[in-house]
Order: structure tokens, then sequence, then C-alpha cells
């Protein structure tokens, strides 16, 4: 069993790069719209009853696939690494695993944010995320979290065993997930 937690900023590609993934290793993908989609549909997004049934949903489906005899899980994540509660998400994620003696990889993908406007309308992420479907709305979000958070990891930050960082600002979904494949091993 392994937890593969892909993260950075949004409209990096960490959707993209782990449908790669999922097709070269058979793990599943579970990136962070299914939740936020689904609850977006009852509660505005940031109140508290949407952030505790998004939370309360990644940690029930995350905790039954590490009790699961499934080969793994690709998790996508928007890592906001000034935000002590955003470490602490991470924590929880990373010992629902590591609990049950699964191994986690961490990947970091980072990407000018030039790039990331032009992936922040692609079709495949469009279809894949309805709440991006407003463009305006979408861009805006992008380029405040851009000024207002550091969604990318310093240098020397991130102290985890088997942890990559990967700037796909010109690279192919498909070059960063063998990548990801041949550096931990998987399947």
């Amino acid at each position: 069993m392994r937890l593969v937690l892909l993260f950075g900023p949004q409209a990096v590609g960490k959707m993209t790069v782990g449908q790669e993934l999922a097709k070269m290793t058979g793990l599943k993908l579970f990136h962070n719209h299914m939740t936020i989609d689904l609850v977006l549909n009852f509660f505005e997004y940031g109140t508290p009853p949407f952030k505790r049934l998004v939370n309360s949903f990644r940690n029930e489906i995350l905790t039954e696939v590490a009790n699961s005899d499934l080969p793994g899980v690709i998790f996508t994540y928007v890592w906001a690494f000034d935000m002590k509660e955003d470490w602490e998400s991470v924590d929880r994620i990373t010992n629902i695993f590591e609990a049950k003696g699964n191994d986690v990889y961490y990947v970091e993908l980072e990407a000018d944010v030039e790039e990331r406007l032009k992936r922040n309308v692609t079709t495949n992420r469009l279809e894949n995320k309805p709440t991006k479907r407003n463009i305006e709305m979408s861009e805006k979000d992008l380029l405040t979290t851009y000024q207002s958070h550091r969604l990318n990891s310093n240098e020397n930050e991130i102290n985890r065993k088997n942890y990559l960082k990967i700037n796909n600002t010109k690279r192919s979904a498909i070059d960063v997930a063998k990548e990801i494949k041949d550096r931990f091993q998987l399947p």
C-alpha cells in the first residue's frame, strides 16, 4: 500500500500528473476537487461546515484506502506552507497510512505563475473541476493565493524520507509521472 501525496499550487498540474501516474501504476487518483466540488453544492467555500465536511470525507476515504487491499492512492493537495493547519492536515493524512506501516511519497510540483495561468483554462482541468469553469473567479483566486500564501516549500523545509520536488513548468505530465514512478520504484 502506498500514498503518493502530490502537492503544489493551483493549476501546477497535480491532477494531470496524477492521472498519468495512475495510468502507469494502477494506483487510484483522489484529486482534491473530488471533495471540494461535492461540498460546494451545499456550503460556501471556507465556511466551517465546508471545511469540516471536506476534511471528514478525505479522512474517511483515505482511511478506508489505507485499510484496503488496493495497491495505493495518489492524493493531490494545495499545501499552504505558511498555515499551521495545512501542516497538521498533511500530518493527519500521512499518519493514516504510516500507522498501518504503509509507504508515503511526497511529490511537490512547482511552475511559473504564467504557466499556471495557461493551465488554469485547459480542457482537462475544466472538465474535471466544475468550480474552475468560472475562469475569471478561478484566475483571481490563483493570483490572490499566489500573493497571500506560500504554496511551495523553501529549500530543506520538508524533512520527509521519500520526498521529490519537480519544477514542471516546461515538462509534460507524462514525463513528470515517469520520473515519479522511476524515482520511487512504483509498480
